[in-house]
Formats: structure tokens, C-alpha cells, sequence
């Protein structure tokens, strides 16, 4: 069978599709077949495994929860303040709760790499790169907060995100004001070291 990129989207779609709906249990190479309407057999022969199939699933999560240049690009001219910071907080925000199945799949994948170290090395080097690309965007940006802050915000942004594609704690509190108030609390307040910001 001749392998294409078009072909590979659609099986590492319909395999996040899969561990959304049905886990890590129900991510086999058949499921991901079933889901994407193709023969059985066509996942295994793109992915030989499942490491390898998992592997796939973490490159294209990142894929489609990449930012979208466009809306980077109208605030591009921006004086980096801490509003500006809670601007491109709020559109990861957007892009986590509009890709629903992507990020509950990205959750499913966090769960079980507590428990498979194969799957817990190939989702570690995915999110500490992308870890790294946050922090020397929000460098090279100008914007408030460093490494440290960075990853408070990873840390509040992905349980604001569980919550609201879970159970919430809260359901009727607005997003936005919370994001407001993340950035207001870690901005706006003493770094690690005691320094005040600006």
C-alpha cells in the first residue's frame, strides 16, 4: 500500500478520536481502522506497533493544537504587557477547549505514562520541548514572566482545561475572568525569587 501523508492524518485522527472516547484500552490497531472507515489492517502498516502508533498520536496531537499564525500575527505589533500575556493565554485556552478530543486524548496519554515508560518517554520529550519553545516564545516576545512562570501557568492552564472538560468544580465561573485572574496572581505578584514586576 502506498503511504501518504493525507492517509496518516486520517489514522492519527480517528486514533485520537479513539482514545478519547474509549482510553487506552480501546486504542488498538483495528479501532483506529474501524473509526477512519479504512480496511482492516491499514493502521498496522503505518504504525507496526503500538509504541509506534502512539508515538504518531502524540506528533499529530501537537499538530492540531499547534497556535495558528494568523492570530499570533495580529499581535505581533502589540506592546508586550501582561494583557498581551493573557491574550495568547486565552487562545491556548480556545484552542484546548475547541479541540476537545485531541486534549482529552492528551490527558488519557499524561494518565498512562504514569504507568508505561514508553509512552511516558515519548509524551516527556513532546512536552518538554514544547515547554522550551513557550518559554524562548515568551523571551524573544518581550512578554512578562520567565521559565518559572511559564510553567505555573502550565500547571493552572491544564487543570482549568480538565475541569472544564470533566466535572467541573465551578461551571457557571467565566473562563476569561479566570484566566484574567491567573495573570493578574503570577504576573502581577512576586517572582521566585522575590523580585516584584514592573
Amino acid at each position: 500500500m502506498a503511504r501518504n501523508d493525507e492517509r496518516r492524518r486520517l489514522l492519527t485522527d480517528a486514533g485520537i478520536g479513539v482514545l478519547a472516547a474509549d482510553g487506552m484500552r480501546g486504542l488498538t490497531h483495528r479501532a483506529v481502522d474501524a473509526r477512519a472507515g479504512v480496511p482492516t489492517g491499514t493502521a498496522s502498516n503505518y504504525f507496526r506497533s503500538r509504541e509506534a502508533l502512539v508515538g504518531a498520536l502524540v506528533e499529530r496531537i501537537g499538530e492540531r493544537l499547534a497556535p495558528d499564525p494568523a492570530v499570533h500575527a495580529q499581535w505581533r505589533d502589540r506592546t508586550p504587557t501582561a494583557a498581551l500575556f493573557a491574550d495568547y493565554t486565552r487562545d491556548i485556552v480556545r484552542r484546548l477547549s475547541a479541540e476537545r478530543d485531541v486534549t482529552l486524548a492528551l490527558f488519557t496519554l499524561r494518565l498512562e505514562a504514569a504507568r508505561s515508560p514508553a509512552i511516558a518517554s515519548a509524551l516527556g520529550d513532546w512536552m518538554r520541548a514544547g515547554f522550551a519553545a513557550d518559554v524562548a516564545f515568551n523571551r524573544d516576545a518581550g512578554l512578562p514572566g520567565g521559565a518559572f512562570e511559564i510553567a505555573l501557568f502550565h500547571y493552572a492552564i491544564e487543570g482549568l482545561i480538565l475541569d472544564r472538560l470533566t466535572v467541573s468544580i465551578d461551571p457557571e465561573a467565566s473562563t476569561d475572568e479566570i484566566v484574567e485572574a491567573f495573570v493578574e496572581g503570577l504576573l502581577g505578584g512576586r517572582t521566585r525569587d522575590g523580585e516584584r514586576r514592573g
